[in-house]
């Protein structure tokens, strides 16, 4: 942000504010809470955006040029500006709202990992989701195999879409 910005009291826009809002839809469609039976909660919410953020995150991830990292940067930017402020309107105050999107950022960095390994198949995906987007409960095989198709699904998508596009906010060629 620019002097002049910061002193009129201006935020520069994000460049990954359009990719965010494209991540924010996909994980708010309801298929992922009916079919998908991803709790229609605060936490089940929070658990599928931070999926699909996890997803675009690799895609990112894979296109190793300084470019990417910039996106990846600027995307991570408007998930904290945003958790913050859902925080914020939880009624969580200023000193412990760091502590909570630290502890967030962290649970974005373990499906990395897992989503990760499940793709490439060195781990079962499967299991990552159970773990990560269901907390540990089952929800049983047809939701979890219809959840993980979708992440495939998208995955393959988001490795089609070129970085422009992909900042433009379009997920899928």
């Amino acid at each position: 942000m620019g002097l002049w910005q910061r002193l009129a009291g201006r935020k520069a826009a994000n460049p990954a504010a359009a990719l965010y809002t494209a991540v924010v839809g996909i994980g708010r469609e309801p298929d992922w809470y009916v079919a998908g039976a991803v709790p229609d909660t605060v936490d089940g919410r929070f658990d599928m955006i931070a999926s699909v953020l996890a997803l675009v995150m690799l895609r990112l991830e894979a296109e190793p040029t300084p470019a990417a990292a910039a996106a990846s940067a600027r995307l991570t930017e408007c998930f904290v500006e945003d958790m913050d402020g859902q925080l914020r309107q939880f009624g969580v105050g200023d000193v412990i709202v760091g502590k909570r999107v630290g502890k967030i950022m962290g649970l974005v960095g373990g499906r990395l990992a897992a989503y990760r390994e499940g793709l490439n198949g060195a781990a079962s995906l499967e299991d990552a989701l159970v773990r990560n987007l269901y907390r540990g409960v089952d929800p049983g095989e047809a939701a979890v195999t219809h959840v993980a198709a979708r992440l495939r699904a998208l995955h393959g998508e988001l490795a089609k879409v070129e970085l422009d596009a992909l900042m433009a906010g379009r997920l899928s060629a």
